[in-house]
């Protein structure tokens, strides 16, 4: 990574004109403030680490706005809002220059049905295949190896990584970005017992990823039995989760690492599952709940609230009885006394 990079436009990048020190070099790099030398651009994102500050040798480093030191000798502070979302729009200039969009055009590999519309401005990389009817809208990105199956629609501005599937009649909004080896549109997991054999159900729904929607690698999201997989706009997805046929997500949830979430099972806006969680099917959970990680869920909660351990209960009460749980030995050991002595 080559980073060259003054106070003056790293201020630019992130909006910010509250510069305080001496720094007058050139920023070639970006660490954390324990490993930072005065080379670097650093920043204070979690309260936890605020002891780190005055120690570090980075020569910039993005801070709070109610941060309560000052700069070392030769050092700058950036003083911003969020110090995380900050170094967020400096890594996103970076982004830029490090993997440039590129340049128009279907690759001489890529196998396009005569009948598929692709936008003249999106690219279309090496042994990617794009079905009957299917849509590539402007501005688009398939790296190489992707698959957009028949009838299937990729929005405007949108970027799939390496090896991406989209199948068919699976619709992405605008502004999605898929990491490798998503799998939108897989059948859902559906069998019926007759007979004394398990029958598999046609899984003849879609998947419908509203704009602005992030999927991170090898995740998978089924398609409906019927009717519609919805992931709501704005929804980030994190790396190895699994949303099984008919499940609808709100707006702005954050689905973090190996989540597994049942079908037909309704999530609010702003809920945020942590990583190994899972949800059991046919569940509504309401806007703004939070589960922790590895917690499972087997039925409905209302708005508003945090959930821990399996099966999962409110986050209060977990912890206490995690507490007494902890007790539980001693605990034993009087009962045990008190049997001997009534015993005597």
């Amino acid at each position: 990574m080559s980073i060259s990079l003054n106070t003056q436009q790293l201020a630019a990048l992130i909006g910010s004109s509250k510069l305080e020190g001496e720094f007058r070099g050139t920023i070639h790099g970006i660490a954390s403030l324990a490993e930072a030398t005065s080379t670097d651009l650093s920043f204070l994102g979690n309260p936890k680490y605020a002891a780190s500050v005055p120690g570090s040798k980075a020569g910039v480093i993005l801070v709070p706005a109610d941060y309560a030191g000052q700069p070392a000798s030769g050092q700058a502070y950036l003083r911003v809002a969020k110090p995380s979302y900050a170094l967020a729009l400096v890594c996103a200039a970076l982004e830029a220059k490090l993997w440039p969009k590129p340049a128009a055009g279907i690759h001489p590999t890529a196998v396009v049905d005569a009948t598929a519309v692709v936008d003249a401005s999106a690219h279309v990389g090496p042994l990617c295949v794009i079905g009957a009817g299917a849509s590539i809208g402007a501005g688009v990105v398939l790296e190489a190896q992707c698959l957009v199956g028949v009838q299937a629609v990729v929005g405007e501005g949108c970027w799939l990584k390496n090896g991406v599937t989209i199948a068919d009649y699976c619709r992405l909004g605008a502004r999605c970005r898929l990491q490798a080896g998503v799998v939108v549109g897989s059948d859902g997991f559906g069998y019926e017992p007759a007979g004394g054999q398990i029958h598999r159900i046609p899984q003849i729904g879609n998947v419908v990823l509203e704009d602005d929607v992030d999927v991170g690698a090898n995740t998978t999201i089924d398609r409906a039995r019927f009717s519609q997989t919805v992931i709501g706009r704005g929804t980030k997805i994190d790396n190895l989760v699994q949303i099984a046929h008919n499940v609808r997500i709100g707006r702005q949830c954050l689905i973090t690492a190996q989540v597994g979430i049942a079908g037909s099972t309704t999530l609010g806006d702003f809920c945020v599952l942590g990583g190994q969680s899972g949800v059991a099917g046919h569940l509504t959970l309401g806007d703004r709940v939070q589960l922790g990680a590895q917690a499972g869920l087997f039925v409905d909660v209302p708005a508003g609230g945090f959930y821990n351990g399996t099966p999962a209960i409110p986050i209060g009460l977990e912890r206490r009885l995690v507490v007494l749980s902890r007790k539980l030995p001693d605990l034993f050991k009087k009962v045990d006394s008190l049997v001997a002595s009534l015993d005597a």
